[in-house]
């Protein structure tokens, strides 16, 4: 696989543990979860469930934005919940980072996450279409 390469920024939390922060492969970018960690202290940004998917999309953002992409390049996200009561504030929030047309998703109720945190989110992002 020598067209695989390993995407890493310092404006999203560092990997806690055997991973990378995505990685590309051809025409593909592959995120792994990000949970709502603030990246210079690698601290929960709050209890609270709004701040903490605002933290994930920014640590998303920063990602996309290493890879040289953007939220439009985005095709699949996996969202993990350990309440999906959570549910209907995540799309609310989603719309502000993602525009039409939207990608495509699954929410997934968990137990527990990393860290104590309320929710993760994965995605894959695609360059063939957006350059």
């Amino acid at each position: 696989m020598s067209n695989k390469t390993v995407i890493h920024t310092d404006a999203a939390p560092r990997a806690i543990g055997t991973y990378s922060q995505a990685i590309k492969i051809g025409d593909l970018l592959f995120l792994s979860g990000q949970i709502p960690l603030e990246p210079i202290n690698q601290t929960l940004v709050s209890t609270e469930i709004d701040a903490q998917i605002h933290q994930v999309f920014k640590n998303l953002h920063a990602v996309l934005q290493a890879a040289n992409a953007d939220f439009q390049h985005l095709v699949k996200l996996t969202i993990y919940l350990t309440d999906l009561t959570h549910f209907a504030r995540v799309n609310d929030i989603m719309s502000e980072y993602c525009q039409k047309p939207y990608p495509a998703r699954a929410a997934v109720g968990v137990a527990a996450l990393p860290r104590g945190s309320l929710i993760e989110i994965e995605g894959i992002a695609a360059f063939n279409e957006m350059g």
